[in-house]
């Protein structure tokens, strides 16, 4: 059985260790075939870009090991796929002098500390390739000019604005100064990989610093990418498609391949049949519905794509770890700052939006692949095209009205559906924190079923989704106001009479009454009565208000609740009912 290769996205790794490598080398056919003179893919993150783009440059690169022979690549691709391509594609196996450039260390606080992990990245590479200021093949002054982009100053470069200029300026242009250098060194035009593209603008959107980082960028693509004649072709991977007006400007060469976008469907993720061989091979084919329903639901032009990161991290689970249960994989990779802007900005229309979609249902929006970090935030809208091109929804159909492409969408499965859950439980119990809550204990305390009952309604009608399925949530819900109680100890299902009631204050002072609540959940609002009758014959059976006088208290006050949606009933338990 083949290792899993969790956190390996080296392509040379997987095959020198035999890790389970599901094949994408067509890629290398299809970049060649379909691929433009710059050719960026968006896909969500953890979906195999950066695996890709290693891949890519493993085939295609032109190198020499230590004792000077030439590196034979084709060891690396035997029994792919790739093999079986037209000859002149293999022809350009280890033909092309390459630069590999990752801008994902770019996220920090400020723009100098993510432009100087950027000249990091970029001086990285330029030592990589060092033979070329230490071979007289070069002219002296060119070689020169290498060994010095690689020499970083002192920082009090950027105390001054004409200072940190001429930094910026200087490594603006340093991947076409090195591309120009590798072409004139092996006789050939050179082919750039730059992954995570668009990593340093969403940092810097997040951060307060766009515009200054969207100015640098923009040099630096425009003087490789754009007039650059030592290129032969480039690829470039990230989230989300940035806009031509923003660092792309003027980029005729530039091929953008979308997830709405054909020619390249099964490049990234895992089709079916990968996923379903995946699990066969590692004896867990039986839990395929389990997988289907957790990790599917994405559509790469016309394909249908599990989650790559999830599939791989779950049958590792199941079979390293003996884990029994699925779990958010791909949720546990990030911040998923854009859910809690949207829910924390949420107004009327989006809160019902969103019962609408956690509820299983989809809603219709315009498609605007072509926009920026900053455009987010203008409308509804850009934020759910965000939302569809990052992964965080999928797309259902498609229609065009009115010279409009309209996208039906939907979250895509449970792994998703508990990003939105868990965000929205987080974003309202802050919510109730900051609430005054006053009003609540005195009630509880004075027996006024009636104010309770308000000041919950109240609360509930902030809330974004109905969750109407889940006692949980209501549990929670409770449990986290009741915690605020002074001088009482909330505890959860602690056994008492006979039974385990949901919710019981315990007072700090045995002389104060203990305080129980029994809740219900019910679907329908003509149910709630029904329900409070159920919480109070709960009470009575088992004997919750004897069991607290039993533990030592002097007194006993017990309530029963009924929830339904956003709404709730409360009333207090009388022995006698």
């Amino acid at each position: 059985m083949q290792k899993i290769g969790i956190g390996y996205e080296n392509y040379r790794e997987f095959i020198e260790k035999n890790l389970y490598y599901v094949d994408k080398t067509m890629l290398i056919r299809d970049v060649v075939e379909k691929g433009g003179k710059v050719t960026l893919f968006t896909r969500p993150r953890r979906f195999g870009k950066t695996l890709a783009l290693s891949m890519l440059r493993t085939f295609f690169e032109f190198e020499v090991d230590s004792d000077g022979k030439v590196t034979d690549k084709s060891r690396y691709f035997e029994g792919k796929e790739i093999m079986n391509a037209p000859k002149e594609i293999l022809s350009m196996m280890g033909q092309y002098p390459a630069i590999n450039l990752s801008l994902k260390s770019a996220k920090q606080d400020d723009f100098i500390s993510s432009f100087k992990k950027l000249r990091e990245s970029i001086i990285s590479e330029y030592k990589r390739h060092s033979y070329l200021w230490t071979d007289e093949k070069l002219p002296e002054n060119d070689r020169e000019n290498l060994r010095r982009l690689t020499i970083v100053g002192e920082d009090s470069v950027f105390d001054d604005e004409k200072g940190c200029r001429a930094e910026i300026a200087r490594y603006s242009t340093s991947i076409k100064l090195l591309c120009e250098a590798l072409k004139s060194f092996h006789g050939k035009n050179v082919l750039i990989f730059i992954d995570e593209y668009d990593v340093p603008l969403e940092n810097a959107y997040y951060e307060g610093f766009y515009g200054k980082m969207v100015g640098f960028m923009r040099s630096l693509f425009e003087s490789c990418l754009k007039t650059n004649d030592a290129l032969e072709f480039a690829v470039i991977t990230g989230c989300l498609r940035i806009s031509k007006e923003s660092i792309f400007t003027g980029m005729n060469n530039l091929t953008i391949n979308s997830i709405r976008a054909g020619g390249f469907d099964e490049a990234f993720g895992f089709t079916a049949t990968e996923t379903m061989k995946m699990l066969k091979d590692y004896g867990v084919e039986a839990n395929a519905p389990e997988v289907k329903r957790w990790y599917d639901g994405y559509v790469f032009g016309e394909t249908e794509i599990y989650n790559p990161w999830s599939i791989t991290r779950y049958v590792y689970g199941v079979v390293i770890e003996n884990r029994k249960f699925p779990e958010p994989y791909w949720s546990n990779t990030s911040s998923n700052q854009i859910i809690r802007d949207m829910i924390a900005s949420a107004d009327d229309n989006m809160r019902e939006e969103l019962n609408l979609l956690i509820g299983g249902g989809t809603i219709e929006k315009q498609v605007h692949e072509d926009i920026t970090y900053e455009d987010i935030g203008e409308s509804e809208d850009n934020l759910w095209n965000f939302l569809y091109l990052t992964g965080y929804m999928k797309k259902v159909s498609e229609r065009i009205e009115n010279r409009r492409i309209l996208i039906r969408m939907k979250i895509p499965n449970e792994e998703i559906l508990c990003i939105y859950e868990n965000q929205i439980r987080t974003w309202f119990e802050t919510r109730i924190k900051k609430t005054d809550q006053s009003p609540l204990i005195a009630a509880i305390l004075n027996g006024d079923a009636g104010e309770m009952e308000n000041y919950l309604n109240r609360l509930l009608e902030m809330s974004i989704s109905t969750f109407d399925s889940t006692e949980s949530f209501y549990h929670g819900f409770l449990l986290s106001m009741f915690h605020e109680v002074p001088d009482y100890v909330a505890k959860s299902n602690r056994e008492e009479g006979n039974g385990r009631p949901d919710i019981v204050l315990y007072p700090k002072r045995h002389q104060d009454s203990a305080i129980i609540f029994e809740l219900k959940v019910r679907k329908k609002f003509n149910e709630m009565q029904g329900g409070i009758e159920e919480a109070f014959r709960q009470i009575r059976d088992q004997r919750y208000e004897e069991g607290v006088l039993n533990d030592g208290y002097t007194g006993s006050l017990a309530y029963g609740i009924c929830f339904c949606k956003k709404n709730c009933m409360v009333k207090k338990y009388i022995p006698s009912v």
